[in-house]
């Protein structure tokens, strides 16, 4: 087997610049989330809550497993927190009535609203670093 070409110094330049962007954007989202009232793991929670893939705005604890990448057991401790903020409630499934979907309540949908708006910037930067990456 033939070893692995090294990458050019622009490569890796590219992947150095995205990777600080991801940071800064990371760093922005921490900041803005704590403004509006959220840690930053409320935040990512109302945000996959938001944005869930059926576009239900609905979400279970084993769905949000899958995309946060952590254990059961932490995200069932952080969405027990979040329930205890007021920022999500439990639903039961129309489907499933052993399935609880959560959802985001009034102010959990306001603080979210208030730092996804701040953040159109940093996405924007964000997106941008992106495709710098990919040419």
């Amino acid at each position: 087997m033939s070893e692995p070409t090294a990458p050019s110094t622009e490569e890796v330049q590219r992947a150095a610049e995205f990777r600080t962007a991801l940071r800064r954007f990371e760093r922005e989202t921490d900041r803005i989330a704590r403004g509006s009232g959220l840690t930053p793991r409320h935040y990512l929670i109302l945000l996959l809550i938001k944005g869930a893939a059926d576009g239900t705005q609905r979400s279970t604890v084993t769905e949000l497993v899958e995309r946060m990448s952590l254990a059961q057991s932490t995200v069932t401790e952080l969405v027990a927190r979040a329930e205890d903020a007021g920022l999500v409630q439990r639903e039961s499934s129309p489907d499933d009535g052993r399935v609880a979907k959560l959802a985001a309540t009034t102010e959990g949908e306001r603080r979210l609203t208030e730092a996804f708006r701040s953040l159109a910037a940093e996405r924007r930067s964000l997106r941008e670093a992106i495709g710098r990456l990919t040419n």
